[in-house]
């Protein structure tokens, strides 16, 4: 199945170079642009795509605001949104994620990496750039009071989960290292989740990072 992707930056060079790679992927279809966060929602409620890239700092609207439109916890029907950015400490990273961000990725992550986080969110999955997880967390853990204890002990394979999480491995690739199917992958971090009180990845990987599991 064809993957259809939105993107959405207001530099036209670096749609063009996102469009060339994302186009050289037979699996991949590039179906609209736009050059703002308004017109990425408008362009995505029009052509219903499976998967929508957006810079963080756009004109009129700005990627927070359009994640939030497109994935944010009051829509019905909410889209997968993958947040590139240049990054740089920059905390608007983690607001796009409490906004409803699938993934992340710096821009400088080349083609390989962006093609496997548009099809991770297509099916449902995340991907995190390594890059932007270790300095967000960094970022974060200077200020960041110690985190709770889980509300119950994480059994030995809960902790295998969740330090691979922190190091940004995909639910594929955890299975793959631990030899279980990607639904025990999910019953398990879904285990986690709920023991450690976060609500998505990026959270269990700061949790881990803050409880020095990472």
């Amino acid at each position: 199945m064809t993957v259809r992707v939105l993107l959405a930056d207001d530099h036209e060079i670096v749609r063009t170079g996102l469009r060339t790679i994302l186009d050289a992927d037979a699996g991949i279809e590039v179906v609209a642009e736009a050059a703002d966060g308004r017109r990425a929602v408008e362009l995505a409620r029009a052509h219903r795509p499976d998967v929508c890239l957006l810079d963080v700092r756009m004109p009129v609207l700005d990627g927070i605001a359009a994640t939030r439109a497109l994935a944010g916890p009051d829509v019905a029907d909410p889209f997968a949104v993958v947040v590139i950015t240049t990054f740089d400490l920059d905390e608007h990273v983690h607001a796009a994620l409490a906004a409803g961000a699938r993934g992340f990725l710096l821009k400088d992550a080349g083609p390989a990496l962006l093609a496997q986080a548009v099809r991770a969110a297509a099916d449902g999955d995340a991907l995190i750039d390594p890059a932007v997880t270790v300095r967000l967390l960094a970022h974060f853990a200077r200020t960041a009071p110690r985190p709770a204890r889980p509300s119950e002990a994480l059994t030995e394979r809960e902790e295998a989960v969740l330090r691979l999480v922190a190091a940004g491995r995909t639910n594929a690739e955890i299975g793959a290292e631990l030899h279980l199917s990607l639904s025990t992958v999910k019953t398990h971090l879904g285990a986690v989740l709920a023991k450690t009180g976060t609500r998505n990845r990026v959270e269990v990987a700061r949790w881990a990072y803050e409880s020095g599991l990472s």
